[in-house]
C-alpha cells in the first residue's frame, strides 16, 4: 500500500504539460518529425536503451558497422608531423630565413613572439610501401605498416594550448565537462566484458598528460561510463585487494547487504548514481580475479614479448599496448594508451634531438607491433587503432634552450588502422612548408564524425539530454571522411 500511495502521490505532480513535453512520442515531437520527415529528415535521437541495473551489458549500434572496439594511441604533447611524417625539402632550403606574411596573416600560435625563422628539419626522410608514405629515420617499424594504415595527413584542430586541445580531441570540447570519446563509445554500445571496465586507460611516460582525468571523465552521462585508469606496476586498480582478514564469503556478503540496500534507494529516488555505486562494487569484486590474470604478461609468447620489446618486469608504452590487445580480447569495449612527453618546445626534456627521438623508440616498436599482431589474430578487421597528438608542430622554429617548434593546429598527421578504414591509404597534403592543408584537410570533429560511423553511430543522432537539450560528440559540426572508408 505504501508503494502504490507513493506512486500515485508523484503520478499527480505531472501535469498534462509536463506530460506531453517529457512523452518521447509527444505531440510537439510528433508534430516536428512529421514536417522533418516530409524533407527526408529525422530528428529522432539514436539515445541507446541502458539498463541502470547493468549498464555496460552490450547493446547493438543502429546502423551496420564495421568496427567494435577502439585502441587510442594518444601521443600526449603533439608530436611534430615535420620531424616524423612530413618532408619538405623547400622547407629545409629556406631554413633560416622568416616566414611569408601571407602565410602568418590571421594565425595564432602559443609562444612565438614573431620575429622566428623557417626551420627545416635534418632527419633523413624515405618512402616506403606500396603507399609511397613517407617516413623519416626516427620511425624504423612505422616502415613494417605503412601499407596496413589509413594516413591523415591535413588534420586540423581548434585550440592551440596542451590542455584545451587534448580535450578538444578526446572529448569535442576545450572546457572540461564533457564526455570522453570513449564515453560516448561505451555509453552507445556497452561492453563485451563482464569482468573488466568498458573503458580503460593506461598511462605511461615521464608524467601523467595534461588536463588529468577530465581526458577520460564521463562528463554528464552517468558515471559508469567513465574511463577507468590501470596501473603498469604493483597493483592494477589501487584498493582492489579486500582488507587483511575479510574472506571471499564475507566480501560477498557485504556487497550482497550494501547492493541491497542501495537497491532499496534507488527504488525510492530513480537516482542513477546510486546504481553506478552499485555496479561499481560488482565490477571489483570480480576484478579481484580477472584484474591479476589480465595483467601477467608471462603468459605471452617470446616471440610475442619480442615483437612489442615488452622486457619482463618493466612497464611502458610496450607493455601497455600489449596489454590493450589483452583487454579487448576479452571484451573490453574502448582502451585508450597516454604516452607523454611529446612536447617540443627546445628546452631541456622537450628538444628535436635526443629527446624525440627517445620518445620515438619508446612507441615506434609497439605501435607497429599491435597493429601486426591484431591483423594476425583475425582482430584488426574490427578494431579501430588510432595514433596522433592534440595538434602538430610550425613550420618556424622557437629558440629556448635549444631550437624547437611552437604549437600548430593546422596540417598535422594522424593514423587510423582496421575497422574498414582504407589500408594504405593517403588522406590529405600540406603545402610545401607545412603551413596548413592542400588538399584532404579534416577536423577533429570530422574524424570523431568518421569513428562513430565506423561503429554503427551516425554521429548527429547519437546524443544525451543534459540541461535541457541534446548534446553529441561532435557538437553542430563534423562530416564524414568517406574517402578514408573502404
Amino acid at each position: 500500500m505504501k508503494k502504490t500511495y507513493q506512486a500515485s502521490n508523484e503520478l499527480c505532480d505531472v501535469t498534462r504539460r509536463h506530460f506531453f513535453g517529457q512523452c518521447a512520442v509527444g505531440l510537439g515531437t510528433i508534430a516536428l518529425n512529421c514536417l522533418l520527415n516530409n524533407d527526408g529528415v529525422s530528428a529522432v535521437p539514436q539515445r541507446p536503451q541502458v539498463d541502470p541495473t547493468n549498464p555496460m551489458a552490450p547493446r547493438k549500434s543502429p546502423l551496420p558497422a564495421k568496427a567494435k572496439r577502439v585502441i587510442y594511441l594518444f601521443m600526449a604533447g603533439a608530436p611534430s608531423q615535420l620531424e616524423l611524417f612530413s618532408d619538405k625539402p623547400k622547407l629545409r632550403e629556406l631554413t633560416g630565413q622568416p616566414p611569408p606574411p601571407s602565410l602568418m596573416k590571421g594565425r595564432r600560435f602559443a609562444f612565438l613572439k614573431g620575429n622566428e625563422k623557417l626551420l627545416g628539419t635534418k632527419r633523413k626522410f624515405a618512402q616506403y610501401g606500396q603507399t609511397g608514405m613517407t617516413l623519416s629515420e626516427l620511425l624504423p617499424h612505422h616502415r613494417k605498416i605503412v601499407d596496413e594504415v589509413c594516413w591523415l595527413r591535413g588534420m586540423s584542430t581548434d585550440v592551440f594550448n596542451h590542455g584545451p586541445a587534448k580535450l578538444f580531441m578526446n572529448t569535442g570540447f576545450q572546457i572540461p565537462g564533457r564526455p570522453a570519446f570513449g564515453a560516448w563509445v561505451t555509453y552507445g554500445l556497452g561492453s563485451e566484458s563482464a569482468d573488466l571496465p568498458g573503458f580503460v586507460v593506461l598511462q605511461s611516460g615521464r608524467r601523467g598528460p595534461r588536463a588529468g582525468a577530465s581526458l577520460w571523465s564521463s562528463g554528464f552521462l552517468p558515471t559508469s561510463f567513465q574511463g577507468v585508469p590501470f596501473r603498469g606496476q604493483g597493483d592494477a586498480i589501487l584498493n582492489l585487494r579486500s582488507p587483511t582478514g575479510l574472506g571471499r564469503e564475507q566480501e560477498r556478503d557485504f556487497y550482497d547487504t550494501v547492493g541491497e540496500l542501495n537497491k532499496a534507494r534507488f527504488t525510492a529516488t530513480g537516482d542513477p548514481e546510486i546504481m553506478t555505486r552499485l555496479n561499481a562494487y560488482e565490477m571489483a569484486y570480480r576484478m579481484q580475479t580477472s584484474a591479476p590474470e589480465l595483467m601477467d604478461l608471462s603468459k605471452e609468447s617470446a616471440a610475442t614479448l619480442a615483437l612489442y620489446g615488452v622486457k619482463p618486469g618493466e612497464s611502458g608504452f610496450a607493455a601497455n599496448a600489449l596489454l590493450a590487445r589483452r583487454m579487448i580480447e576479452r571484451g573490453v569495449r574502448f582502451v585508450q594508451l597516454y604516452h607523454t612527453d611529446w612536447d617540443h618546445h627546445g628546452e631541456r626534456g622537450n628538444n628535436l634531438d635526443g629527446d624525440i627521438e627517445a620518445r620515438c623508440r619508446e612507441v615506434d616498436q609497439a605501435s607497429a607491433a599491435l597493429v601486426l599482431d591484431l591483423k594476425q589474430r583475425g582482430l584488426l578487421e574490427d578494431t579501430i587503432v588510432v595514433w596522433g597528438g592534440e595538434f602538430g608542430r610550425t613550420p618556424m622554429g622557437e629558440v629556448r634552450e635549444t631550437t624547437g617548434r611552437d604549437h600548430h593546429i593546422d596540417g598535422f598527421t594522424m593514423w587510423v588502422a582496421g575497422g574498414g578504414f582504407k589500408a594504405g591509404h593517403l588522406h590529405g597534403e600540406t603545402d610545401e612548408l607545412g603551413f596548413g592543408t592542400i588538399e584532404g584537410g579534416a577536423h577533429v570533429h570530422d574524424l570523431h564524425a568518421t569513428l562513430l560511423n565506423q561503429l554503427g553511430f551516425d554521429h548527429e543522432r547519437l546524443t544525451y539530454r543534459f540541461q535541457g537539450r541534446e548534446f553529441r560528440l561532435t557538437d553542430v559540426h563534423g562530416k564524414i571522411i568517406k574517402e578514408v572508408l573502404a
